[in-house]
This record gives C-alpha cells, sequence and structure tokens, in this order.
C-alpha cells in the first residue's frame, strides 16, 4: 500500500516537471515565432526600402540619358554631362575603324550598366577638351567620376593589343577602375550581369587551365 503511494506521488512528480517543461518549451517556440516574424517583416521592410531607393535611382539615371549609348556635339554639353552623373564613360573618337569597334562594344555595356552614363564626342571638334585632358592617342576613353577624370584606356594595349578584344575584357577594365559595377545595383537592375558575370568566370578559369597545361 505504502509502495502505491509512493508510485502516485512520483508520477504525479514526474506529470508536474513534465508540464512545466512542456510549457517551457511552449513559450520558448512562441517566442521564437514571433521573433522570427519580426525578422521576416524587418527584411520585407528592408528589402522593400532598398526596391524603392533603386527604383528611383533608376528613373533618375534614364531620365539623365543612362542605358543608350549616345553622341554629344558639343564641349559645353560634355560638362553639363559629368555634373550630372555620378559615372561617366567618354569616348573621344574619330570616323576610323579601331573607334567604330569600341562603339560596338559600347554600345553594349551602355544597355548592361545603366549605373553609368556612355557617350562620344568627336575629338578634332573639340579642341578644348582634348588639350585640357591631353587627349592624344584614338580611340581614348576617359573615365569619370564625380565629374573628374580619374583615368583613361587609350588605345587597345590594355585591351590584348588587338582590335579583336571582347565586350567582357572591356567590360572587365571599366570595372577595375569602379566606373561600372559588375554587382551591387547594376546587377539588381540587370539580370543579364550575372550572366555575364558567369561568362567572365568561365573565360577566367579557361585561361587559368590554359596556363596549367603549359
Amino acid at each position: 500500500m505504502e509502495n502505491s503511494k509512493v508510485q502516485e506521488v512520483i508520477e504525479k512528480q514526474v506529470l508536474t516537471v513534465a508540464k512545466v517543461v512542456e510549457e517551457k518549451l511552449d513559450d520558448e517556440i512562441a517566442a521564437l515565432e514571433r521573433l522570427d516574424v519580426d525578422d521576416l517583416e524587418a527584411l520585407r521592410e528592408r528589402r522593400l526600402h532598398q526596391m524603392k531607393k533603386m527604383a528611383e535611382k533608376r528613373s533618375r539615371w534614364i531620365s539623365l540619358g543612362h542605358g543608350e549609348y549616345s553622341e554629344i556635339f558639343s564641349e559645353k554639353d560634355f560638362f553639363t554631362i559629368v555634373k550630372a552623373s555620378d559615372r561617366v564613360v567618354c569616348h573621344f573618337y574619330r570616323e576610323n575603324w579601331p573607334c567604330k569597334v569600341v562603339d560596338k562594344h559600347l554600345n553594349i555595356l551602355a544597355k548592361q550598366h545603366i549605373e553609368t552614363r556612355f557617350v562620344k564626342i568627336q575629338a578634332e571638334k573639340s579642341p578644348f577638351l582634348a588639350e585640357k585632358l591631353k587627349i592624344v592617342v584614338l580611340p581614348t576613353l576617359a573615365l569619370i567620376k564625380n565629374a573628374k577624370v580619374d583615368d583613361y584606356v587609350v588605345g587597345f594595349d590594355e585591351l590584348g593589343g588587338t582590335d579583336e578584344f571582347s565586350t567582357e575584357d572591356l567590360e572587365e577594365r571599366l570595372a577595375k577602375s569602379q566606373v561600372i559595377f559588375y554587382e551591387g545595383e547594376s546587377s539588381s537592375l540587370n539580370p543579364s550581369k550575372s550572366s555575364a558575370q558567369t561568362r567572365r568566370n568561365v573565360r577566367q578559369s579557361t585561361r587559368a587551365d590554359s596556363s596549367d597545361s603549359e
């Protein structure tokens, strides 16, 4: 009889402990669920804010002529453009084959990199600019950030020394000077950037394999 009472007490204690543990687990699960909801809501709000901000940037860039490769016909226009856009690639050209090769690639990149303004100007009709920026060899790309010429791509020497360089070769060179971006703002606006990045990585991997085999 006494053993039966002891067993009953033990069973009650076990049930009580189990109930306390269960209640504690329920509280912890509920707290985790609340935390997850809050986190998701915070992430959602942050993402919506980023998307809204990016949409505003995109709208502004398009209004400034980004997304297209265009020609400017006066030196005054050049100064207006570089003051309005944070990143500008300006091709100083003349009517010859090498400059037409550059035109082909810049026309592609302008559409892929909406964060940057791509323009060209005829060097011989822009003597003040050509002298001020020391433009001697054509084609020359002036890479402009925050209204200042930050770097140049002169001729094809940095692109393999041949007019058969790829759009990705030029893209890499411009990205090196941070006048365009591979990731971040531009990739979220242009899904094609991810595929371009993949092609670049594949090509680099192929080059590395070739080097190892030699």
